[in-house]
Formats: C-alpha cells, sequence, structure tokens
C-alpha cells in the first residue's frame, strides 16, 4: 500500500480506511514508514482529524502491534482506571488496593509525571525498594494472589505508542484529541480488562484547560472503549486547583496511605471512594452505584484496602513498613513556611503554578530522562474558601537545596489568591458520561 496515497487522503481531509490505518502503524514499527513520512501523517492527522471509526481503528491497530493479556484465568472482574494528569492526583494508589479489596483484579499500568503533573509509576519508585519492571512470570502471579499490580510500561503492550508519542512530541502533535485517545486506549485496551473509568482532569492543572475541550476527550475515549469492546465510563474532575494536601512524590504516597486509613483529605477520599464505586459497579459485583459506593466504603473503614496496599508493595519488592511508619520513606532535609502577607480569604489555588514550583524544587521533569528528587514537595496548610490571617503559613515546602529554593519562590508566590470575603467552592465532579 503506498504510503504516499495515504498521507495525500489524510492531507486532503479524506477518511482512511481501515487497512490503510493499520499500514501506517505496522509500517511505523517495522520501521518501513520513515520517521518523515510517519511525522507528515501524524501532523495530517492533527489538522483534518479522526472520526470515531478512524480512532477505533487506529486504537486496534496499535493494541496488535504488540501482546493482549490474557486474564480470561482470573476469577473476577478485570478493571482499571485512568487520569489524564493534575496536580495531587495520587487517586491510582488507594483504588487499585480499594478495587481489589472489592473483589476485582485491576492490571494497572501507568505512567511517569512530565512538566507539572506527577505519575504514579514515580510515587511508586519513592517506596524502597519498589519494582514497576515485571517480567511476565512475575505479574501474574502477583495479580491473582493480591488482586492488583501496578507496573509500568513494557515493549510488549502497544509498542507503537510508544514510537508514535516520541514523534508526536517533536512535531507539535500531542494535543490531537484522536491521537491522544488511541494512545491512551491502546494500553488499557492491551491490558485485557472488561471495564474501564476516565478521571479527564479540566483546568489550570490539567492537560485540558477548559470544560469543552475535556468533555470532548472524554466522549472521544468513552466511545473508543465501547468501540472495542470494553465498557467505559468517564467523569470530568475539577483541576483548577489540587487534589489533596500534599504534592510531591514521597509525600503523595503518604496521603494516599493515609486516606486508606480513612484519615485522608476529604477531596481526596471522596473522588477515590467514587471512581472505584464505578469499577465495582461495571464489574458486575453491584447493581447501583449507590450498592458499590457502600461495599468501597466496608473496604475502606474495614482497613481491607489498606492491607491490600500493604501486600502489594511486598509483593512488588517495596517496604511494606512504610504503611505504619511514613518516615521509611524518602525525607527532604530542608523546609520552610510560606506565611500570608495579608489576612483574608483563600479565593484559590493555582495548581498551575504550584506543580510548577514543586517541579523547580526537583519532585518533576521537563524531559521523560531527566531524574526527579522523591522526598522534596509541598503540605498544604490553607485551602479555598478557608479564612487566614497575615503570618499564618499557607504552606510548608520540603527541598533539598537553597538553589532550587530559591527559584521555586517566585512560582511560589503566584499560587494562592487571597480575598476579602468567602469564596464559592466549585464541585469536583463536574461531568458524568457512560
Amino acid at each position: 500500500m503506498n504510503s504516499a496515497d495515504i498521507l495525500r487522503k489524510k492531507r486532503d481531509g479524506q477518511r482512511l480506511s481501515h487497512a490503510e490505518i493499520h499500514a501506517f502503524v505496522k509500517g511505523v514499527v517495522t520501521g518501513v514508514w520513515p520517521d518523515y513520512q510517519a511525522a507528515a501523517l501524524l501532523m495530517a492527522i492533527y489538522l483534518r482529524g479522526m472520526d470515531g471509526d478512524e480512532t477505533a481503528e487506529l486504537t486496534r491497530a496499535m493494541v496488535i502491534s504488540g501482546t493482549k493479556l490474557d486474564l480470561s484465568e482470573l476469577p473476577g472482574p478485570k478493571v482499571d482506571k485512568h487520569s489524564t494528569g493534575g496536580v495531587g492526583d495520587k487517586t491510582s494508589l488507594v483504588i487499585a488496593p480499594l478495587a481489589a479489596a472489592c473483589g476485582c483484579f485491576v492490571p494497572m499500568m501507568s505512567g511517569r509525571g512530565l512538566g507539572h503533573t506527577g505519575g504514579t509509576l514515580d510515587k511508586l519508585e519513592s517506596i524502597p525498594g519498589f519494582r514497576v519492571h515485571l517480567t511476565p512470570e512475575e505479574f501474574m502471579p502477583i495479580l491473582r494472589e493480591i488482586g492488583f499490580v501496578m507496573i509500568g510500561p513494557t515493549s510488549h503492550i502497544a509498542p507503537a505508542d510508544k514510537v508514535l508519542y516520541a514523534l508526536r512530541d517533536v512535531t507539535a502533535t500531542v494535543e490531537s484529541i484522536p491521537l491522544i485517545t488511541a494512545s491512551i486506549m491502546s494500553k488499557k485496551i492491551a491490558e485485557g480488562i472488561d471495564a474501564l473509568v476516565l478521571d479527564v482532569k479540566a483546568g489550570r492543572g490539567a492537560f485540558m484547560k477548559n470544560r469543552r475541550d475535556a468533555r470532548l476527550l472524554a466522549e472521544a475515549l468513552v466511545a473508543n472503549g465501547k468501540a472495542n469492546g470494553v465498557r467505559t465510563e468517564a467523569i470530568i474532575t475539577a483541576m483548577d486547583h489540587p487534589l489533596g494536601a500534599r504534592i510531591g512524590n514521597a509525600l503523595e504516597v503518604e496521603e494516599a496511605i493515609e486516606t486508606l486509613k480513612g484519615n485522608g483529605p476529604p477531596d481526596l477520599e471522596a473522588l477515590s471512594v467514587d471512581l472505584t464505586a464505578r469499577l465495582v459497579k461495571m464489574g458486575g459485583l453491584a447493581k447501583t452505584l449507590d450498592e458499590a459506593t457502600v461495599q468501597v466504603r466496608q473496604a475502606l473503614t474495614s482497613g481491607r484496602g489498606l492491607e491490600k496496599l500493604r501486600q502489594g508493595i511486598a509483593r512488588q519488592g517495596g517496604d511494606p513498613k512504610v504503611v505504619d511508619d511514613p518516615r521509611r520513606l524518602p525525607q527532604a532535609p530542608k523546609s520552610a513556611l510560606i506565611p500570608a502577607d495579608r489576612s483574608g480569604y483563600v479565593v484559590g489555588i493555582d495548581a498551575y503554578a504550584l506543580g510548577r514550583a514543586t517541579m523547580v524544587l526537583g519532585a518533576g521533569r521537563t524531559r521523560v530522562e531527566d531524574g526527579i528528587d522523591p522526598a522534596v514537595g509541598v503540605v498544604l496548610k490553607a485551602f479555598p474558601g478557608q479564612m487566614i490571617k497575615a503570618g499564618q503559613p499557607l504552606a510548608e515546602v520540603r527541598y533539598r537545596d537553597d538553589a532550587s529554593w530559591a527559584k521555586a519562590q517566585e512560582l511560589f508566590a503566584q499560587v494562592w489568591t487571597l480575598g476579602e470575603g468567602p469564596t464559592t467552592i466549585s464541585m469536583l465532579v463536574l461531568d458524568v458520561l457512560k
């Protein structure tokens, strides 16, 4: 099949056939399509778009570029969750063990943080000894025994995505909704799951800055999942403010553990319970969302979710004692308080500025290959709607060296907005799509 003809069709806004889409993906993986032609088609897709059928077929082609896991031997629903990324978003660390405690199997494949948003793998690797790269021989016994496993991408799962994402990253085509959808869904479908819940963030600290774009992405993801035989729901959640009170890898692990103990921030607990309940219901373990929520709450209050996390950490080589003693997690050597410069009500906390500031401290990376410092981060002390007096702390910053702290202070100055009167606190869940 002539690659130039395929390029020409999409350049002119025409639909690509299933055969043409598969030829493109196979050509990219085998190297038959050189980078300049693959990049040209990605730009054509970015400019001309793809309809739902094209996007679903692109997803299928990316799935079969590698191995699709066979989880049929597991005696229960196979489910997963995906978030489009935000500041302080550590729900995966709560959801996976909670869902497992309710009878689900969760083969969660996650990614690393990039820019101002964190990544689940970086959080997990802040647990001493925790291994995110497992062999197939290690993966299945852990999933069967514990009910969840949390790993990084493998070369066998949707290898086309790794090639295409690298090209998108350097050709300004990352923001294409069809390409985002195929990238996310190919890896999730290749996990062999029955059901998927998606947390699509909208706001200053999210990839999608407004609710309209977030809804377009959510609609595309849900339609794609259904077209590929996976029960899929999406919720759109607000990301103008950070989620929870701790931002930074080890700090977020500690907060996730506290949430499983019933001591977590209300917003983090509520969102984690909601997403887990949707997985339980979609997995057929409850008839209604209310029934599923009761099950999840019981798993939380009984400590069964916490025990699952402890077991999962141990089985993946980590130190399970961090569950009882968070001081075993990496600790930053220095700390400083950020005081309010005047009295007033906290009107807003800019999640984007906060994420950038913690990145400057060393908690994030600008390139995939960059290293991070798992110990540094921020503990929030004041929240939207709260009255605060001049001099009271807005946050405590955990840092390693004075140079990074000095660079971050300018960004921290942009985080908090104080007003004369109380403000209306926006809803966390903005929309639900099924």
